[in-house]
């Protein structure tokens, strides 16, 4: 089953160079169900990674530009009235997919945010009086621009508690961006190909929920989560003052998803602090709340989580 990975990430690898820790992320989130929200500049080709991904799985894609002016309606659809019938008819919106690209999510208002963010929770639209379940699967990323300050509009802390992962994208080195810059303007880029079927989809996410993971492991996953909340439990006092709300439940739900699929993409069908480890911060960086003094002070939840996993004992 490993090889079906490998395929999926070759396919993308012939529009997108680099971006490895991106496209490993997106294949953990896809596999164990979640969303995940993406945080870079533009150019970064995060567009290009998920239409690339959504190729290779052969299942539909569709890509909404957020925006100050969005409706509801854009996203979900709407009841049209049909005059030559005089009756009302269902035009659905781009969340009728199974990859959809939320692009800029903090650029609309919240009623559009806690639109989308329902029917990721629901996996389910109402229209008027007629409910629709979305087809399996269905998987959102979401990305947001960190530089610009005006016209946007962030997410609460509850409606980013739905992310699976939220993942920081850096820039491709600059070996990465020459290589970007020769296939672009020689137009040298393969066709991608759908190298899995829904069968091997399904088949993969069974293989993943049959890693072991080691009852030490659980707790030590557990453990993480709960040095966010009570930090001087661990003997870090230092971080009392930072942290107004640690970590959500579903950080250990998702955590306990992640990891396996993390040891699962390493050839590997047992789980490792490891594997934790190198997740960590993706699961929980968007789901502490800090306080005032914390950002004052320049501190980052990407440090608290750091010096977390520094002082909880490794079993």
């Amino acid at each position: 089953m490993l090889s079906k990975i490998q395929s999926i990430k070759n396919e993308v690898a012939k529009v997108v160079v680099g971006q490895e820790k991106m496209v490993d992320s997106l294949l953990i989130a896809f596999l164990c169900e979640g969303h995940i929200l993406i945080e870079g500049v533009p150019g970064l080709a995060k567009t290009t990674t998920v239409n690339a991904l959504a190729k290779a799985l052969g299942l539909n894609f569709k890509r909404a530009q957020f925006t100050p002016d969005l409706l509801p309606s854009d996203i979900l659809g709407a009841e049209i009235y049909d005059p030559q019938n005089n009756s009302f008819k269902i035009k659905k919106g781009p969340i009728f997919t199974n990859l959809l690209l939320a692009d800029e999510i903090n650029r609309a208002p919240a009623k559009v945010q806690s639109a989308l963010l329902e029917v990721m929770q629901e996996k389910q639209v109402t229209l008027g009086d007629t409910t629709f379940k979305l087809s399996p699967p269905f998987f959102v990323m979401a990305t947001q621009n960190p530089v610009e300050q005006e016209g946007v509009y962030q997410l609460p802390e509850a409606q980013l508690d739905r992310f699976m992962l939220k993942l920081i994208v850096g820039y491709n080195t600059k070996e990465q961006e020459l290589e970007i810059a020769r296939r672009i303007s020689s137009g040298k880029f393969e066709a991608i190909e759908a190298v899995v079927s829904r069968e091997d989809l399904e088949a993969l996410k069974d293989a993943i929920k049959n890693i072991h993971v080691d009852e030490q492991v659980e707790e030590y996953m557990i453990e993480l989560v709960n040095a966010t909340r009570y930090p001087e439990e661990y003997g870090m006092d230092e971080l009392k003052n930072y942290i107004q709300f640690g970590a959500s439940p579903r950080v250990s739900i998702d955590m306990f998803k992640a990891v396996k699929a993390m040891a699962f993409m390493r050839g590997k069908d047992f789980v490792t602090p490891v594997d934790v480890a190198y997740i960590a911060k993706e699961l929980m960086r968007h789901r502490i709340v800090l306080t005032y003094e914390a950002e004052a002070e320049g501190i980052t939840t990407d440090q608290i989580i750091q010096k977390v996993l520094e002082t909880v004992a490794i079993p």
